[in-house]
């Protein structure tokens, strides 16, 4: 049986600066949500479109807490529309932390 992880995915892997890289996502809500809301979701930026959907976006440590943000949509009842990872133009690394 493989233990469980216990470091972020990518917490190995740094920028050209040294800051560890950390996924970026982008989860589309139906509804608006003011900005209010941004604390409750771990500071993360949130912004209302056109469209009546909220975008909520920024960097996620990794798939737990990833799993806990969209755990709080659903304990709300907030409908979720989709969950995307952004790439990030300062995120010039292999995914699996080689260099070349």
């Amino acid at each position: 049986m493989r233990a469980h992880q216990t470091r972020p995915h990518d917490a190995g892997v740094t920028t050209d600066d040294g800051k560890p890289c950390l996924p970026q996502y982008e989860i589309r809500v139906d509804g608006r949500l003011g900005s209010r809301w941004a604390a409750w979701f771990d500071g993360l930026d949130l912004a209302v479109d056109d469209d009546g959907t909220t975008v909520i976006s920024g960097p996620v440590v990794d798939q737990a807490a990833l799993h806990g943000l969209i755990q709080k949509l659903r304990d709300i009842g907030i409908p979720l529309v989709s969950v995307t990872r952004i790439p990030s133009p300062d995120n010039d690394h292999n995914p699996s932390g080689a260099t070349s």
